[in-house]
């Protein structure tokens, strides 16, 4: 039974990338309210909602973040989350008590193949709308694949991780699978179609991360406030990636599990080199939001109204 386990992690591993970095099982957490405030720091202490769960450890509501002309964005519309595979029967009934109605999945089907479909309550609707990094996924295959300590520093160490980092992040503006995918999210959202909505990828960090940021950023919250919401990933999947890392190390794919670190991590320059390419190719952000994602003026006038007080 062992040697069978062993097999099935080695599988896992073996097929990880961005966010494609296994989802590991969260540690118990206390059976408290369906959403409370983040004990780690976060951009406004006190403001931002986690949903503390068994199966899932980066699930946050979206809401409570001030815009720049003093409103704030509300509590119970949108929430972002790593993969929901894993829940249990409890973390079912805490997600009904969210009111949810759709979840968005922005994983790739190997993905779902690899961690298993989301386990869901009845009733929530469920799409699919996967965004794709296979450079990425490409690059860590090999070196996981290859056991071998030469390789795997060929592949990701000197920096070479941080730049498929940030050309994966570049590739949610330049991909344009990737922008009708956070396009339909972002249109939904609008038009109030199926809200409450949660979305997630896998690690909940990277395309969740950036399709959260760009929605802050596009009913009025500042930029450090919605970076502050990005980077807050780092916080709650501290312990997840510790114990990812470990088991590298202990399954003999990894003498330094250390070179992933940049693959599990979110960092600020990650995400600016999206904002950058969104400034190369549509003028900034929002040309983003109106030429790369194709939403009119009366579509984000909407996504405003549901979203803000």
């Amino acid at each position: 039974m062992r040697a069978t386990h062993l097999r099935r992690t080695a599988a896992a591993l073996l097929t990880a990338a961005l966010c494609f970095l296994p989802a590991c099982a969260a540690d118990p957490a206390p059976d408290r309210s369906a959403a409370s405030p983040a004990t780690s720091p976060g951009p406004a202490a006190g403001t931002v909602h986690r949903v503390e769960l068994r199966g899932a450890v980066n699930v946050r509501d979206l809401g409570g973040y001030r815009t720049r002309d003093g409103r704030h964005v509300r509590y119970g519309r949108v929430f972002r989350a790593d993969g929901l595979g894993k829940l249990t029967s409890a973390d079912g009934k805490k997600l009904t008590g969210l009111g949810l109605r759709t979840v968005v999945d922005l994983r790739v089907p190997a993905e779902t193949a690899r961690d298993g479909a989301d386990r869901l309550p009845r009733g929530l609707k469920l799409i699919s709308r996967p965004v794709p990094d296979r450079r990425l996924n490409d690059t860590t295959n090999e070196a996981l694949g290859s056991k071998d300590p030469d390789t795997q520093r060929r592949l990701l160490g000197g920096g070479r991780a941080e730049r498929l980092m940030r050309a994966t992040y570049r590739s949610f503006v330049t991909d344009a699978q990737s922008r009708r995918q956070f396009a339909a999210t972002v249109r939904d959202l609008a038009d109030g179609r199926g809200t409450p909505l949660l979305f997630h990828c896998t690690a909940g960090k990277d395309r969740t991360g950036w399709l959260s940021y760009v929605l802050l950023r596009a009913v009025g919250v500042p930029d450090a406030t919605a970076t502050g919401d990005y980077l807050l990933s780092n916080d709650l999947r501290a312990a997840a990636d510790r114990r990812t890392r470990a088991g590298l190390e202990k399954s003999g794919r990894m003498r330094d599990a250390d070179l992933l670190t940049p693959l599990l991590a979110v960092r600020e320059d990650y995400l600016r080199a999206a904002v950058d390419q969104a400034r190369r190719d549509y003028g900034g952000l929002d040309g983003y939001l109106t030429e790369g994602l194709d939403l009119d003026s009366r579509t984000l006038a909407r996504l405003r109204s549901r979203l803000v007080d």
